[in-house]
Parts: C-alpha cells; structure tokens; sequence
C-alpha cells in the first residue's frame, strides 16, 4: 500500500513550542504544517523536528512556518509535503486541522475582548476551514471562551461548522449559515489533572468531523483517568538529581541539601495550580499571580522565578537562590514536565526579543502551551473516527 494511503495527515496553527504537535503526533497523526508566528517557539519546533527520534516522517514532510496565521496559505506555502502528497495539498484530503487559537481575547486573567480582541483567531480558523474542508477539525482555547457572555460567539461559530442561526460578530446581523459540512461533536471543558498531567489546567475542546466522514459513527470523548499524578512523582527524579552534586560533596552544604530535597518530597503531595506563560511587555518570569504562588509554596516550590538549568547553576552562583531559598525553584524542563511535556523536548530562546533572559523566553512557551497528554487522548478519539470510517489505516511506522 502506498504510503500516502497509510498515514494521518495534520496541520497546525498558533503550534507555540510543540504541545498540540506532540500530543497528536503521539496520537498517530503526521504533521504536514506547523505555524507559529513566535521566533523562539518556531526555533524550538525546528530543534525538536530535526533531532528528535520518531519525527523522521516530519523531518522530511512537514513545513515549519514561521510566520503570521493570517498571511497562511497551504496551497502555496507547503514545499516539503508535495512529495509525500505527490503535488500540493488538494481541498478535501487533509485529515485534521487543529490549532489551540490565541487566549487572551477569552482568559479570565485578561479583558475578556473576545471578538474585539486582535488577537483573536477563529476567523482564520474558520477560513482555513472553508479552505482546507479537512475530515476533522480541532480548536482549543481557555475555559473562558465557554462563559455566558460568549454565548453569541460560540454559536456563530457553531454554525460557521455545521449550520444554523448566529449572529454575526462584526455587523451584528442575525442570519442562517449554511455551514461547511461539519457536525459539531462538542465544544467540551477537559481538566488536564484527569489525563496524566500535575496541574490544573481546564482546556475548552471543540471537534467537528465532517458529516460524510463521520457517518452513522459517534465521536467519544476521551474518558478521565481515576488516578491523578502528583508533582512529587512527576519531578522526583529531576529534582533528586539537582540535589544530588550538593550532597555527593558533603559537609553542612551536603546535609542541607538532604533536608531540602526531604522537605520538598514531603510537601509535592499535590497537583500544581496553573501555569501562566506571562506576557512580552513585562519583565521575568515567575509562576503566577500571588494566589497560585501560595499554591507551589504550598507543594514546597518558590515559585517567585524560574531556576537556571543544572549545568547552570554553578556558572551563574544561583544555588541559594534557586535551591535553598523558601523551597527549590523550578527549571524550565521541569515547568515543562508539569505542563506533559517529555524530558527529552528542548525549547529555545536566546533572549533577543524585548532583551528577554533566555531562560525567560523559554519558560513563556511552556507557560503558553498546550498538555500534550490531553491533545493526545483528543487526537486519539479523533482518528478512532477517520479510521473507522474507512479513510485511514494505520499510521505510517517512522
């Protein structure tokens, strides 16, 4: 069988560092794009697509475009994945377009613009959309976006997917939409804490699957786990081995660092409140407003900064502060495993947007991401449905 009949096909918009793309990667989907218009995170998924082992199909198929999703043309703008497709990208083939759209416009930490926000993005969702016709159809946002005053907004586009009456967010009119040809599966709040990850972080999920795909078929939502992962059992290794140099050289420094490393075993009993990527126009980056800080202090992490790397640590004389200070601080990588990221994923910045540290660029991405765990169980379901209805078999094996 050919190989073009084997595989998953996936774009992405807003990719950020890699969250949405790794969880649906892991759900056996192939990426033929990911867009991302911030330079750090466009840099960390071009690191993690040309080392990364189990990405060898993205290595040689998937455009990484950096650049704005409203300039986005994947009938032009796709070069590597005409020679998986055998020429451009045709509308109807593509078997999922997800994106996790921008958050602002709908956080419950910002103004809640939602439409009148400019950052907000499911217009060029939905146009990519009409565009692409793709068999299925994935968008996240913040729970916010599902608060009554977003009513209007939602079921515009609701009916933008599958048809209906909305109102028309920029002239107001009420009118009936024909639709793309989509049913609209549900637009559901997942709590990442239920799915492997140590953290609290409601998600809003739209999936719609196209109506000749989906068929007499239903879509199931992913099943929560009866098990919730703990920060200690998620950090437990990396934050031993942190301590570890300090205790292998002994004397008062060695002693303090075994009670340090007790006391925080001790304390991450817990999942971790929310992590918040912060924005560009302000200065370092920490864990959140003062409430989630009670929170970490409570699960025995300062989490007043992000700590430097362990490699670091000794060049930059920053073990007081970011070990034995009010609790060890967190390292990006560690930030990073509370959100479901594996160890192994690296993220880049190298402070020249806004003067930012490096360490402050990349903490921003895994603040701003996605969990891949939960895009992974969405993504699963998903393909049990495009599988089911006879337009894929397996995944292709890398």
């Amino acid at each position: 069988m050919d190989a073009r009949d084997d595989a998953l096909t996936s774009i992405e918009i807003c990719a950020g560092a890699g969250g949405q793309a790794i969880g649906l990667h892991q759900a056996g989907f192939k990426h033929l794009a990911l867009v991302e218009i911030d330079q750090h995170a466009a840099a960390t998924l071009r690191r993690n697509v040309t080392h990364r082992e189990g990405w060898k199909f993205e290595r040689k198929f998937c455009d990484i475009i950096e650049g704005d999703v409203k300039d986005f043309n994947p009938m032009v703008q796709l070069k590597k994945a005409i020679a998986f497709l055998g020429g451009p990208l045709e509308m109807g083939k593509l078997d999922l377009l997800a994106g996790g759209v921008p958050c602002p416009p709908f956080s419950h930490a910002g103004k809640q613009l939602g439409k009148d926000d400019e950052r907000d993005l499911f217009p060029e969702m939905l146009q990519l959309v009409d565009g692409l016709r793709p068999k299925a159809v994935m968008i996240e946002n913040v729970r916010g976006i599902k608060d009554d005053k977003f009513d209007e907004y939602r079921e515009w586009v609701q009916a933008r997917l599958q048809g209906g009456m909305a109102t028309d967010p920029q002239s107001g009119v009420r009118q009936m939409y024909e639709g793309a040809g989509y049913k609209v599966c549900g637009w559901n709040v997942l709590e990442a804490s239920d799915f492997g990850v140590p953290q609290l972080r409601p998600r809003a999920i739209l999936v719609a699957i196209r109506t000749d795909v989906l068929g007499d078929q239903e879509f199931q939502w992913p099943v929560p786990n009866k098990k919730l992962t703990t920060v200690g059992e998620a950090l437990d290794a990396t934050m031993a081995e942190r301590y570890q140099p300090f205790i292998d050289a002994g004397g008062e420094l060695g002693h303090d660092a075994q009670i340090a490393l007790k006391e925080w075993r001790n304390a991450a009993v817990g999942i971790a409140p929310t992590l918040v990527g912060g924005s560009k126009k302000h200065g370092g980056a920490d864990l959140g407003p003062s409430r989630a800080k009670a929170a970490w202090a409570k699960l025995g992490v300062n989490a007043l900064g992000v700590a430097n790397s362990p490699k670091d640590v000794e060049k930059k004389d920053s073990a007081e502060r970011d070990l034995f200070r009010a609790g060890p601080m967190l390292t990006v990588t560690q930030a990073a495993i509370i959100q479901g990221f594996p160890r192994e994923w690296d993220f880049e910045g190298d402070g020249s947007e806004g003067k930012l540290p490096g360490k402050t660029a990349q903490y921003r991405q895994v603040g701003n991401a996605f969990p891949p765990p939960v895009a992974r169980v969405v993504g699963k379901a998903i393909a049990t449905v495009l599988r089911g209805a006879g337009a894929q078999a397996a995944p292709v094996q890398d």
